[in-house]
């Protein structure tokens, strides 16, 4: 898991550095907000950004409220490391989008905890986006197969976007991941079947 760090002070930005790689995460380390807001915005951007709370330029709960302004599938889970321990203070860096956070100077035991938490909802937010993308190509394809299709009313063959005619089955097969049994209907058995069976003589098998 690759994990951003927002700190401006060097000794908490190395002891931060140290903790995360001891631990195994790749660590992505930026000095100021706007550093760790253009790193954010990147593709391959972390899932996990730790963000001081105070910082020069752009504040850690800033970096918060723009990335929960942006439109997108995979958010980034935020925790505040901040020296502001009072009930207010917490309650407004959650108001601004943070997920979590961790009072200055963070107990190690305590960061692993929250890490594993957040590690935990980013894992189930990637499968869920997975899974919405997964459903909308399945929706797009199913979308193939709507709308007005021209079909030959004696011998039911439909015509493609090619202007071919071509058997239903074959149509649908084109155009879905649909795959036909055949059988004889009930209907078409008395009507078609039986007939030529009993013009041939032959015993009468119903099939299906």
């Amino acid at each position: 898991m690759r994990i951003l760090i927002a700190e401006d002070d060097l000794v908490s930005r190395k002891m931060l550095e140290a903790t995360l790689a001891r631990w195994g995460y790749e660590v992505i380390i930026t000095r100021d907000g706007e550093a760790a807001w253009q790193a954010l915005q990147q593709p391959d951007a972390p899932g996990i950004a730790i963000l001081d709370w105070m910082m020069p330029g752009l504040d850690g709960v800033e970096v918060c409220r723009r990335l929960r302004a942006r439109q997108t599938d995979d958010p980034t889970y935020v925790i505040l490391l901040t020296a502001k321990g009072n009930t207010a203070d917490v309650v407004s860096g959650l108001q601004a989008g943070a997920d979590d956070y961790v009072v200055k100077p963070f107990d190690r035991e305590e960061l692993r905890a929250r890490l594993q938490a957040g590690i935990r909802i980013v894992t189930l937010q990637t499968a869920l986006a997975l899974r919405v993308r997964e459903l909308e190509e399945a929706m797009a394809r199913v979308k193939t197969l709507q709308g007005l299709l021209p079909i030959c009313s004696y011998c039911k063959r439909v015509r493609n976007d090619g202007d071919y005619w071509q058997q239903v089955e074959g149509y649908i097969s084109d155009h879905s991941d649909a795959r036909f049994s055949h059988g004889i209907c009930p209907d078409c058995y008395e009507s078609v079947v039986r007939p030529q069976l009993q013009s041939l003589g032959a015993p009468e098998r119903k099939t299906g």
